[in-house]
């Protein structure tokens, strides 16, 4: 198919946010795309750009030699013209932004199509009336490329079922932005996907678009596991503190910038909207909500809670700070009588009801739809507040289009899961929330909304978590380990626990040994302090393999990208697709593998 139109490294910023950035496509001769993407992504600025309406701040749109445009706007405006056929005669637009004046009888036929009067003044049109004569102001150019900017507005729907006739009428190309899924589904052949600042396109129409924003979101989850595990490897190689080969130590430092600087804006471009969250609180509990006497717990010879008491009473906001291994879910759990301490006891207030989202999200099923996880009952109604909520407006409230309600809870990203494990547990009457790193993958909006609702809510929270400006907005007081076993709780938040015990936190500190003469004279099991030979050769042979997957990977992807290949060689197209997909699953084993052999390195080093 011949080109008509060509979008190269297009790029946008308004108010020094990017909207786009690096749009690049094609549309070809008999091409009908549907543009879709986010409520202010900036589809419709974009048409405005291929109409020659607005400039981009670089990139450049290419169109064949001759081609015209002609665009039906999203608000139609009829200023400086006296009839309906003057303002159809003014309907193509050359590629160097100058009006053709369409002839008379084409501008009298395309508004009779749409049963309008020419001589009528544009003055006083309804909806419906402004919106055919858009379209056929539009159609009677009968342009090259034709730009169709929710052209459904205010149409019934035989005017719509009309317009779709029409389009797939047309000779040239079409592109199409509507809300209208049905009427995407039935005159597209192939679909454009603004969506975090990218162009996304795929030759399949908008029927095929669910099955194909679920294989894009499964990919840039992967994509995000994997910058995570290089994130937490490169950070935690800057814990260790190398000093040798200082040159390339110092590469590893700006590559660790740059993956923390891209972590950024993935998290950032992850949504755009505003979260609205709020929590179904139960009947009221008792005044003293958790009694705990001398908790101790130890892991073999490794004391995690000595002596701790505590004693958390109705409207607490309690936040259990400590680094990784510390301690922080099992103190949890001993608190709700999910495991039993070694000594020491735990009394739960009377009438408490309990919301508990650990850090596994096991309150998720990842086998069902977002709506099955909302509404576990079925039916489409979910009870917060102790009032019927429509599943689809709950699930607003926590970033959820309607449109994800079909989407397996398996493809969801790692932030995504965390709002659904928030939906579901805030759903819940509850007069006790415990939520374990609830901050996890969560964009800032719903860090705010999240902070905002626990702040103001009227029951009691315990919860863990690493960020610290969320813990100062949130807690009431904070529970930390000091090393050894050795608990301590202060007043306030974060910066409050840290200005009483910066100078002794210490919560991976290595048990103290007893004196000699306190303990028998006997051989001592010696304590591993470093990987064993066949860890280290494991963990070589994983660096050596997962750069190999990877480059295999991009082979594969690139060969599947060509447009000829399932036609030229359908077999072995399938047999491309299969092994890509099995490459991909040996990539991601590997590098929790590999991840798991580098996190036992860092516990044995702190153990030394």
């Amino acid at each position: 198919m011949a080109a008509l139109a060509h979008v190269k490294d297009l790029r946008l910023s308004l108010g020094g946010a990017p909207l786009f950035d690096g749009a690049e496509f094609t549309l070809h001769k008999g091409e009908r795309a549907a543009f879709v993407g986010a409520n202010g992504a900036g589809k419709s600025t974009l048409m405005r750009m291929m109409a020659g309406l607005a400039e981009p701040d670089a990139g450049e749109i290419v169109f064949a030699s001759g081609a015209t445009v002609a665009m039906a706007p999203q608000e139609t405006r009829f200023d400086g013209f006296d009839t309906l056929r003057e303002y159809a005669q003014s309907a193509s637009v050359k590629l160097a932004g100058s009006n053709i004046e369409i002839p008379a009888y084409a501008a009298e036929a395309a508004l009779a199509q749409f049963g309008l009067d020419p001589d009528r003044a544009p003055n006083g049109l309804s909806g419906g009336e402004a919106r055919r004569a858009s379209l056929a102001r539009a159609l009677a150019a009968d342009a090259d490329l034709l730009l169709l900017d929710e052209p459904t507005n205010h149409l019934d729907i035989a005017a719509i079922e009309e317009l779709e006739k029409v389009i797939a009428s047309q000779r040239g190309a079409c592109l199409v932005i509507s809300h209208d899924r049905r009427f995407l589904e039935r005159v597209s052949t192939a679909t454009l996907w603004l969506r975090e600042r990218r162009l996304l396109k795929v030759d399949r129409s908008y029927a095929a678009f669910e099955e194909w924003a679920d294989e894009v979101e499964e990919k840039e989850a992967r994509e995000l596991a994997r910058l995570e595990t290089h994130l937490r490897a490169e950070e935690h190689w800057l814990r260790r503190g190398v000093t040798a080969r200082r040159s390339r130590n110092e590469g590893r430092r700006r590559r660790l910038v740059a993956m923390r600087a891209e972590r950024r804006e993935r998290k950032q471009m992850n949504l755009n909207s505003s979260a609205a969250l709020q929590a179904e609180r139960g009947g009221e509990s008792a005044r003293l909500v958790v009694d705990a006497k001398s908790l101790t717990k130890s892991y073999g010879d490794r004391p995690i809670i000595s002596n701790l008491s505590l004693r958390i009473m109705r409207g607490d906001r309690v936040g259990v700070v400590g680094a990784n291994g510390s301690g922080k879910t099992t103190l949890l759990e001993l608190l709700l009588g999910r495991r039993e301490p070694d000594a020491g006891s735990v009394r739960l207030g009377e009438n408490l009801t309990i919301a508990y989202v650990d850090q596994s999200r096991a309150i998720i099923d990842a086998n069902v739809t977002l709506k099955d996880a909302l509404t576990p009952q079925g039916g489409d109604q979910v009870i917060v507040r102790g009032a019927p909520r429509h599943v689809a407006s709950y699930a607003k409230d926590f970033l959820f289009a309607p449109e994800q309600l079909r989407q397996p809870v398996s493809a969801l990203s790692g932030g995504e899961r965390n709002r659904l494990a928030l939906a579901i547990a805030l759903a819940k009457p509850a007069n006790l929330l415990v939520l374990d790193e609830p901050t996890n993958d969560l964009d800032m909006d719903t860090l705010d909304a999240l902070e905002d609702m626990l702040a103001s809510y009227d029951g009691t929270v315990i919860l863990v978590s690493h960020d610290r400006a969320f813990l100062d907005g949130v807690a009431t007081q904070i529970v930390g380990p000091l090393g050894n076993g050795k608990w301590v709780e202060t007043p306030g938040g974060w910066a409050d626990f840290e200005r009483e015990h910066g100078a002794t936190i210490s919560p991976r500190r290595a048990p103290t040994r007893p004196a000699a003469s306190e303990t028998p004279r006997q051989t001592q099991p010696r304590k591993q302090t470093k990987l064993s030979y066949k860890d280290e050769r494991r963990a070589t042979e994983l660096d050596a393999l997962m750069p190999k997957l990877a480059a295999e990977i991009e082979a594969l992807e690139a060969k599947l990208a060509d447009p000829d290949a399932f036609a030229r060689d359908a077999k072995s197209f399938g047999a491309t697709a299969s092994r890509l997909e099995a490459a991909r699953a040996e990539r991601d084993a590997a590098e929790a593998e590999w991840l798991d052999i580098e996190l036992m390195r860092e516990a044995l080093s702190a153990e030394e």
